[in-house]
């Protein structure tokens, strides 16, 4: 039986998942980011699964989502995108310590994963945090600035007016460039990495996410099974049941694994 708590850490509301008979023990840990006007209860099939085989698995609602939603129009949301990223990527710290003063979870055994914008925090955690072992990118993409600019070209040719000076605007652009994961691939590190893309996707061009796998195979040239990238030739913007497969069966191969599965930079 899987056990489901509702609870909040700081200003972070979350479910919280694990097997009955394992609520209290210590367990490898898989966080799953929402996407864009999306909220943590939608993804309860993949926590289930994920839950189902051995993982503690939390799913946070992000700045201005879910419980935490505002009076905003999906409109007015959008100016906020790279906000929501940011900080989803600094509470990412405030939950896995939580859950490891609270000794339930294995410190060396943390998967993150998200669709979309979940899949684009996800990939600019990596910038950051050295200890997710693993990690899947479901319709997301690294190219933090390029795709900013991208909105921000969009927002203006529909004759929006930006709510921000151009000086606030170079400043996101530097915050951005830290956490933007396609201007420094050597903080992968070789962990393992599956990304999962529609071809037919019109939110999250393919080619973001497919050019970066090609961009960084020779990095995993002695290890190609800790990287794979899915096509998927007939999905738009959703993820296929194949896709929520291949995301379980990814956790399952490299993060239940009794011996690290990668050497870091610093063992090198």
């Amino acid at each position: 039986m899987i056990s489901v708590e509702n609870k909040q850490i700081g200003e972070i509301p979350l479910l919280h998942l694990a097997r009955a008979n394992l609520f209290d023990k210590k367990l490898p840990l898989v966080i799953f980011i929402h996407g864009f006007t999306s909220a943590k209860e939608y993804n309860l099939h993949y926590a289930y699964l994920l839950a189902d085989k051995g993982f503690r698995v939390i799913l946070p609602d992000c700045l201005y989502h879910g419980e935490r939603q505002t009076e905003e129009t999906s409109s007015q949301l959008q100016f906020h995108f790279w906000e929501i990223v940011l900080q989803t990527i600094s509470e990412l710290n405030e939950l896995k310590k939580h859950f490891e003063e609270n000794q339930l979870i294995d410190s060396e055994k943390i998967g993150v994963v998200g669709t979309s914008m979940g899949g684009i925090v996800t990939l600019g955690a990596l910038t950051k945090y050295p200890w997710i072992h693993t990690a899947v990118s479901l319709m997301g993409m690294p190219y933090y600035e390029k795709l900013a600019k991208a909105q921000i070209a969009e927002l203006k040719n529909q004759g929006k007016e930006l709510p921000m000076e151009q000086s606030a605007i170079e400043e996101l652009f530097n915050r951005l460039r830290e956490k933007d994961l396609s201007q420094q691939p050597e903080k992968l590190m070789g962990r393992p990495l599956l990304f999962w893309h529609g071809k037919r996707d019109n939110v999250v061009p393919y080619s973001y996410a497919h050019d970066y796998y090609e961009s960084i195979k020779k990095d995993y040239q002695q290890t190609p099974q800790l990287l794979q990238f899915i096509s998927d030739e007939k999905a738009d913007h959703k993820v296929s049941r194949e896709g929520l497969l291949k995301t379980v069966e990814w956790f399952e191969k490299h993060l239940l694994s009794s011996s690290m599965m990668y050497v870091t930079s610093a063992e090198k």
